[in-house]
């Protein structure tokens, strides 16, 4: 039996600028054991949502993780509508969606340059961001910031978007996937890419379920599972299906996330297309009471909220589950077995974010 030997992976890598450890036993350049060690972020995010009124807590659950704020809040507005026994209105729930996709979409491409960064390409990752950089600009068109753009409100929207809006996104979309058809490829099938991803961090199918994986990761081990599909905002009437491969490897996981930016644009498209003319948001009145559970499916998955309120204007409780938290198991499944040199890209096939999980 070879010496086995400890090793820190983080909370500092150059691959991964969030703080997360991961303790990896080797027998020379094979990880056998992976302990994660977390617990470097605490903001106190829930325990704010407390001392807060219920309406201000949109503007917190925002700043859990800036990539996908506007789910957040979606997710926490849905549960409060429950609660209140309100319902949004029609063209409201069209516009959910377009925020909705766009935060995914600028977020995948968000991924898809920290993937090419790992291999060494440079390039190719300010390519991608470069084409995020249109995304952020729609963003910041419609919402008037580029990060939290604090649209999604208890009872619809607090923001439209005009014909004009409507077509300048149409535009731009085109030129997003015009980029993409070219990026795209590049970093499927490029050899280095393959050499390093196929076969690597192989999860299962029946590990994937019994783990909780959500997401990317658990539809790249052919589960086809996406909280869309239970039809929250406009996603019933879209005609929506989940993007599924069956490797379950690092490139399943590569290539769900790159079919995800096309269908994120048809998904605009088509919520633009169809969008009804109308209210964008119906009046709010009292207090929530009562408890119960809300879900989104975020860019890395399926975040859950549960929230229980007593009639005041301040909730009992508010929890929430995020999917980087679910994905955690399975990637300590998946690193025994690979080698060390493999490890950075592992961790980042999840796509953590580390912030979000621990608020």
């Amino acid at each position: 039996m070879s010496a086995r030997t400890v090793i820190p992976f983080g909370p500092q890598h150059p691959v991964l600028p969030e703080p997360v450890q991961l303790r990896l036993t080797l027998e020379e350049e094979r990880v056998v054991e992976a302990i994660p060690a977390i617990g470097y972020v605490h903001r106190g995010i829930e325990k704010a949502a407390e001392l807060n009124e219920w309406v201000q807590n949109v503007f917190l659950v925002e700043r859990i993780c800036g990539i996908c704020s506007f789910l957040h809040a979606l997710c926490y507005c849905q549960g409060i509508e429950t609660l209140l026994g309100v319902e949004p209105p029609p063209r409201a729930r069209y516009l959910r969606v377009v925020w909705g996709e766009l935060h995914r979409l600028h977020s995948h491409h968000l991924w898809l340059g920290l993937l090419a960064d790992s291999f060494g390409f440079e390039s190719l990752f300010m390519q991608f961001w470069r084409n995020r950089e249109m995304i952020m600009d729609l963003l910041e068109m419609t919402a008037g910031n580029r990060v939290i753009v604090s649209t999604c409100t208890v009872g619809g929207t607090r923001r439209d978007i005009a014909q004009e809006q409507a077509s300048e996104i149409l535009r731009t979309l085109d030129k997003v996937q015009n980029e993409l058809d070219k990026l795209l490829p590049v970093i499927s099938n490029d050899y280095t890419v393959r050499s390093r991803t196929v076969g690597k961090g192989v999860l299962p199918k029946d590990k994937a379920i019994r783990l909780g994986a959500v997401g990317p990761v658990l539809r790249a081990s052919g589960v086809a599972q996406d909280v869309r599909m239970i039809g929250y905002a406009a996603y019933g009437e879209l005609g929506f299906t989940p993007v599924v491969e069956q490797a379950g490897d690092a490139h399943a996981r590569l290539l769900v996330r790159m079919k995800e930016t096309y269908q994120a644009i048809d998904l605009i498209r088509q919520a633009l297309a169809h969008m009804p003319e109308g209210e964008i948001i119906t009046r709010v009145r009292g207090n929530p009471r009562g408890r119960t559970i809300s879900r989104v499916e975020q860019p890395r998955g399926e975040v859950v909220y549960y929230l229980a309120g007593n009639g005041t204007r301040n909730l009992e409780r508010l929890r929430v589950r995020t999917p980087t938290f679910a994905n955690v198991p399975a990637l300590v499944q998946m690193l025994p077995g690979c080698e060390l040199a493999d490890v950075p890209v592992l961790v980042l096939s999840i796509d953590p974010c580390i912030s979000c999980t621990e608020r």
